[in-house]
């Protein structure tokens, strides 16, 4: 990727500025300013756009994996030979669904931040890859595995919430309380350079104990010139608040960034659906165990998907049937109610965000499965009754995801990683996945 254009930072000797942030023991990390992400794909889609033999249809919106299913032979789980046959989706423009058969279907459809209602993601992040896959049959692994990030600015209504770079604890950031003592040496020997999840919980904790809303971050010992240099996107933010981050403290508080579980694939991303690939968050690699180091994910993203393009190379030719239906949408009608799905939303991310976040117990999964299975029983009787549209199906799959993250949870009798339950605080002797 650096030959198609990146500009990763380098310092004053000409050799890359390489970053260190939390968990990591040494400076480690590639990247631009801060948008480091937005720069791998302004590049990678500069490149894309170049070749005429690419085609990107922006005004679609997958449904549904095409399996045999849909030639009416049953699978479930236990079937070892589903195939992947392309996908249904829904043309945005038409409001009508059309059929996309293909060779290969590679699931990149990103994470699902937005099961939670603060959450760093953007707004399309609802898990469609995974909840498609699941419904699918295919396999999924340690859907509790949640990362929050420690660090969302703190601006109420903003939705989503932005991030506050790892990296700015990385170049010397401190966390402190609301009268500007430090508490992460506390938790932790590496302070406020402790992993996400021991800084999500000391975070969580510190407010529960004081009962504010956020935490401060303070930066201020470093050079104005250095924070412009390093962090401009994130100083810009700030000054819209009327915060300088040169001078002031920045106010933060944990919010729903990562999902570390997902599409089970092996070492060249081939799922356990024949035919089907899956690809950066949507996909559980193993590779980020049960708490992704900061900066892995864009690493293990570029790395899988040209393992993939080598696999795929190797097994394009394949027999699609050609008795594969339309879809069937008879019978439906078109509803105005669109208040359900809203409404459905809310109160999903409120059961995820108190009954199933940063610190969780037997008893709150158990309500939150609860509750969650009349939402989704609602939902799915509206689903079969209506027309689709963009935000019902986003909907019903945040209420799946919801239910994955739940089940696996209630599976998972220990503490380990990015899943805390105070019924299980320690560790289980064996490691083990939990595979739905």
């Amino acid at each position: 990727i650096i030959d198609y254009g990146i500009k990763f930072d380098k310092g004053s000797d000409g050799f890359y500025d390489l970053a260190m942030e939390g968990g990591h023991s040494e400076h480690r990390v590639l990247h631009y300013k801060d948008v480091t992400g937005y720069e791998i794909e302004r590049v990678l889609l500069k490149e894309i756009h170049a070749e005429p033999n690419i085609e990107i249809l922006t005004h679609y919106f997958c449904l549904e994996l095409i399996t045999q299913h849909h030639l009416g032979k049953f699978v479930d789980k236990r079937s070892d030979d589903i195939e992947c046959y392309g996908v249904y989706a829904f043309n945005t423009e038409d409001n009508d669904v059309e059929k996309i058969v293909s060779n290969v279907t590679i699931m990149a459809a990103g994470g699902a931040g937005h099961v939670y209602a603060a959450t760093t993601n953007p707004v399309i992040a609802t898990g469609d890859g995974m909840a498609m896959v699941y419904r699918a049959k295919g396999k999924i692994r340690n859907m509790e595995f949640i990362q929050f990030h420690p660090t969302a600015l703190y601006h109420p209504g903003e939705y989503p919430s932005f991030l506050i770079s790892e990296a700015v604890r990385g170049f010397g950031g401190v966390l402190r309380r609301r009268n500007g003592t430090e508490f992460m040496q506390e938790y932790d020997g590496r302070g406020s350079l402790a992993p996400r999840d021991i800084t999500a919980r000391a975070i969580d904790a510190e407010m529960k104990k004081s009962g504010d809303e956020f935490v401060y971050l303070d930066i201020t010992m470093r050079s104005k010139e250095d924070i412009l240099k390093h962090f401009p996107n994130i100083y810009a933010k700030c000054l819209t608040m009327g915060i300088d981050m040169t001078k002031d403290f920045i106010p933060v508080t944990p919010a729903a960034h990562y999902m570390c579980g997902g599409i089970v694939v092996d070492e060249f991303g081939k799922s356990s659906i024949k035919n089907l690939y899956a690809c950066g968050e949507c996909s559980s690699t193993g590779l980020h165990g049960a708490n992704r180091l900061a900066s892995n994910s864009l690493l293990e993203a570029t790395v899988f998907a040209h393992r993939i393009y080598l696999s795929a190379i190797q097994d394009i030719i394949i027999s699609i049937p050609e008795n594969i239906p339309e879809w069937d949408d008879f019978g439906v009608t078109q509803s105005n109610e669109d208040i359900l799905v809203t409404h459905n939303l809310r109160e999903t991310q409120k059961i995820m965000g108190d009954y199933v976040g940063i610190v969780r117990s037997d008893f709150r999964l158990e309500r939150a499965h609860r509750r969650l299975f009349l939402i989704y029983k609602e939902t799915e009787d509206f689903y079969k009754k209506n027309k689709v549209s963009v935000k019902l199906c986003e909907l019903r799959n945040v209420i799946q995801v919801a239910y994955m993250i739940i089940k696996s949870a209630m599976q998972r009798k220990e503490s380990r990683g990015l899943h805390y339950t105070t019924d299980y605080p320690a560790h289980a002797k064996e490691l083990f996945d939990t595979i739905i």
